[in-house]
């Protein structure tokens, strides 16, 4: 695809360009938000310290950049950001608007390790332009992720310091190769991100791969913007700089072989010998020998369960048979007006579903199901499990929803939480969401789980392997998800799990594998005690 890289002049807007170009895409242009007087502008969105050499990345790289002053300040705080004006992130979409329309560009790089508050608003914005993110650091471990860029050769230095252990007068400056071993001390001792996450520092990028000219800087000032006495916060404000040409003829490259987080993980997931020949052998589809009238029955009306103490409700059975157009577009339509009038008569509405199990007919209908789907619900959808089952005749979907009343208050008095983990950026983590739906939904200490496939994340294609990788990669899938909605949640933690599976002869060997995770899951507990 065609890329605009966002920059801010670090280490992870660069590193994350590299990513992009070894995933095939290709940087055409550089886009960047600067303060409108200050070095130092106090955004919850936008690193501005060094915005003085950013003029150079464009000669650096021969690449067009687009700049745009921030005009508007952080008005719109929460979890979800909706649209607002005078917002800052509204700079955001005017600036990215204009390059869409300048170059034709498909995506757009950001280097978000860790911040949801970022992620979230740029998926925003490139989700109302139509634009796909590439977050390839996204959740990555720090420790490595650092050594990596160090050892890609991205030359970065420290320009600026703002916690217990980092001095303005002796790390200024420093280059970031040389500051990794101290980084790392501060983050065993004193739990400092060493990636700089919790803003505890952030550099400037002088070299890379893709650079063809590397950013020299000839001068700069300390500047003291908090003279605390356990941690000072400074910054460097570049005076002089220019861009000098490199020894050797140096054109982008993609980075080394092997260096996909992907397919490192997925080659370590080696296939087990005793159930290799298995799983290759035998690759047509299991075909059940029960009646599909037994399976489905034969009323077709909408079934309610008891409503639990916990709040929760099923409402099952929706389908769109009563639809005069009989195919996938018309059915979803009716079956959503089927929905709506279930919800209505039993005092529902359509944001108290937590859980969608969707089944359809044929998964070839699955984008223009999506099409109406997505009309129905706001941001932070439910999760969602969409399988293609042997329907009846006649019959291209059926939908079965739980509901959950968060709007009354708890036994203690509190109100019920709720929140969504709704990731649209590609990045190395796990799968981006391909339909109108939430990796997760959690309801106080309770967690709803969308369906993964053995995807790779990165590609958002379905691996090339046998039953074991596909099942390995997939429960890896759902452990990423638990983890990024509570840090300490694990695949033991789970109470109830739905596998599907093509062929009934692979059982035995999804079974050995989730049994496998959870013994491996108990070790890591264990460790964890020592």
């Amino acid at each position: 695809m065609k890329v605009v890289a966002l920059i801010s002049g670090g280490k992870d807007s660069c590193y994350n360009m590299m990513q992009c170009v070894a995933a095939g895409h290709r940087i055409v242009a550089l886009a960047n938000l600067r303060p409108a007087h200050t070095d130092e502008l106090d955004s919850y969105m936008y690193q501005t310290v060094g915005h003085q050499a950013i003029e150079l990345y464009a000669d650096a790289m021969d690449l067009p950049l687009y700049r745009r002053t921030i005009q508007g300040s952080s008005l719109d705080t929460s979890r979800n950001y909706r649209e607002t004006e005078g917002d800052e992130v509204e700079d955001l979409y005017q600036l990215l608007h204009l390059v869409k329309e300048k170059e034709g560009v498909e995506a757009v790089s950001v280097g978000a390790i860790l911040s949801d508050y970022q992620r979230v608003r740029v998926e925003n914005v490139c989700l109302r332009l139509g634009l796909q993110p590439l977050a390839y650091l996204w959740r990555r471990d720090q420790e490595s992720l650092l050594s990596e860029m160090i050892s890609s050769d991205l030359h970065a230095i420290l320009i600026k310091v703002a916690a217990f252990g980092l001095d303005p007068e002796k790390h200024l400056g420093k280059p970031l190769a040389d500051m990794e071993p101290y980084l790392k001390q501060l983050s065993q001792k004193y739990g400092v991100h060493i990636c700089g996450e919790g803003g505890e520092y952030e550099t400037f990028t002088l070299d890379c791969p893709l650079f063809k000219k590397k950013i020299v800087i000839d001068g700069a000032e300390t500047v003291i913007h908090s003279a605390d006495a356990f941690a000072p916060v400074g910054y460097l404000r570049f005076t002089k700089m220019h861009t000098e040409s490199k020894d050797t003829d140096v054109v982008a490259r993609a980075l080394p072989h092997g260096s996909c987080p992907c397919q490192n993980a997925i080659d370590k997931m080696t296939e087990e010998v005793e159930y290799a020949d298995q799983a290759e052998d035998n690759q047509h589809e299991f075909s059940s020998n029960c009646d599909l009238s037994c399976q489905w029955g034969h009323d077709v009306s909408p079934s309610c369960s008891l409503r639990s103490s916990g709040g929760y409700q099923w409402i099952c059975g929706i389908n769109g048979l009563q639809s005069q157009d009989s195919g996938i577009q018309g059915q979803t339509s009716v079956a959503f007006i089927q929905l709506q009038r279930e919800l209505d008569s039993r005092g529902w509405k359509m944001k108290d579903i937590v859980l969608v199990h969707l089944y359809v007919k044929n998964m070839e209908d699955f984008v223009e199901l999506n099409a109406v789907y997505k009309k129905h619900f706001d941001i932070n959808p439910p999760a969602r499990v969409c399988v293609q089952v042997p329907l009846p005749a006649g019959q291209l979907l059926q939908m079965d929803c739980l509901l959950h009343d968060w709007t009354e208050p708890l036994a203690d008095g509190c109100f019920n939480e709720r929140e969504a983990l709704h990731v649209q950026s590609l990045s190395h983590w796990a799968p981006a969401n391909i339909g109108p739906y939430s990796q997760a939904l959690r309801i106080n200490d309770v967690v709803f789980c969308s369906g993964q496939i053995a995807l790779v994340p990165c590609k958002m294609e379905l691996v090339k392997a046998a039953t074991y990788t596909q099942t390995r990669l997939s429960f890896s899938h759902m452990k990423k998800v638990l983890e990024a909605v509570i840090g300490s949640l694990t695949l033991a933690h789970v109470v109830q799990a739905h596998c599907y599976t093509t062929r009934h002869q692979d059982i035995q060997i999804i079974r050995a594998v989730w049994e496998s995770m959870l013994r491996a899951t108990e070790g890591e507990k264990d460790l964890r005690k020592l």
